[in-house]
């Protein structure tokens, strides 16, 4: 995907929710719902302005980072190799970003009857997964990708460790979406598996260099 079609079709998005902000502000309460826990309970809560628009404004300040990283990374020539596979990244983001402003809205008018955990797990998981084929085609760079000093010294450490990252990602993002459907260890399934892979491929990343110094000194 372009760069350019990318840009257009996040804005477009971004602008949408915006207007769907504005559109239901008045229908909004002072103090509108932000944060869910556990059990779908509301334990978070922000002004109405901020509940409107924050999302909007968020969505614009990441595209606008991430339009700016490939230009400003002294291996940019290394993310042109991969920029289609980022710029699908960059569009599910906002595509995710305004998935969840949506739900939000839609909480605070009064359509509680869903569960918020369960509306978010299914496209968190998507998400996921698609990171996990943007691990496999990522080559060596400063922004994007499992940034450790050891795989950032070496190509071949780098190519290893995002080719078992890019497994371990797919795995997350499935349980996640499984999480759904068991709401009582969503939880678990969600959190448990992505943090442990990627502390995992930390040491992983380490372990390989260490390694390739040992073979070649």
């Amino acid at each position: 995907m372009s760069t350019r079609t990318v840009i257009v079709l996040s804005a477009i998005l971004i602008l949408i929710a915006a207007l769907v902000g504005v559109l239901f502000y008045p229908q909004l309460p002072e103090r509108m719902a932000s944060h869910w826990n556990l059990n779908n309970q509301v334990d978070g809560y922000i002004s109405r302005f901020w509940g409107a628009f924050l999302m909007p404004l968020i969505s614009l300040g990441l595209l606008v980072l991430f339009m700016l990283i490939p230009q400003i990374d002294p291996l940019k020539a290394n993310i042109a190799q991969f920029r289609g596979y980022f710029n699908i990244f960059i569009l599910l983001l906002i595509v995710f970003m305004v998935y969840l402003h949506a739900l939000t809205l839609a909480w605070n008018l009064g359509y509680t009857g869903f569960n918020m955990g369960s509306a978010l797990l299914p496209a968190l998981g998507l998400f996921i997964f698609f990171m996990g084929f943007l691990l496999e085609k990522t080559k060596r760079n400063w922004f994007i990708g499992i940034r450790t000093p050891w795989t950032l010294s070496s190509d071949k450490v780098w190519e290893e460790t995002h080719r078992l990252g890019a497994t371990l990602f797919k795995i997350s993002g499935l349980l996640a979406i499984l999480g759904a459907f068991l709401p009582e260890i969503a939880f678990w399934l969600m959190f448990i598996p992505l943090i442990g892979s990627s502390l995992f491929l930390v040491v992983y990343s380490y372990l390989l260099y260490a390694r390739r110094e040992r073979t070649f000194n």
